[in-house]
């Protein structure tokens, strides 16, 4: 079983950076691929980020590709997002999920674990 905690979240004016992180508890986080979903309110959950099991490979929504970056450390059992330029359309609640059969899938079912959320917020 995987325990996913994210962490990072807060109140930041447009143009301003954050860094989510996310902690995995358990066995065998390299073997789940990770990613960040964004869910604003009353809106579905989407995709932002997803990495490969060994941090290889890389995909990002096309509404955040330049300005965000994932990054994962299998020794820390850690996945981060680091924000860049936030935008107020940025701001939703951010969760990690961890997915042990496929890589950067946009569907949320594919995911076997969720965290608890952290909720962003960009001020115009």
């Amino acid at each position: 079983q995987v325990q996913l905690v994210e962490s990072g979240g807060g109140l930041v004016q447009a143009g301003g950076s954050l860094r989510l992180s996310c902690v995995a508890s358990g066995r065998a986080f390299d073997h789940y691929s990770m990613a960040w979903f964004r869910q604003a309110p009353g809106k579905e959950r989407v995709l932002v980020a997803a990495i490969s099991y060994s941090g290889h490979d890389r995909t990002y929504s096309e509404s955040v590709k330049g300005r965000f970056a994932i990054s994962r450390d299998n020794t820390k059992n850690t996945v981060n997002l680091h924000m860049n330029s936030l935008k107020p359309e940025d701001t939703a609640v951010y969760f990690c999920a961890a997915d042990r059969d496929s890589y950067g899938s946009r569907w949320p079912d594919h995911y076997d674990h969720w965290g608890q959320g952290t909720q962003v917020t960009v001020s115009s």
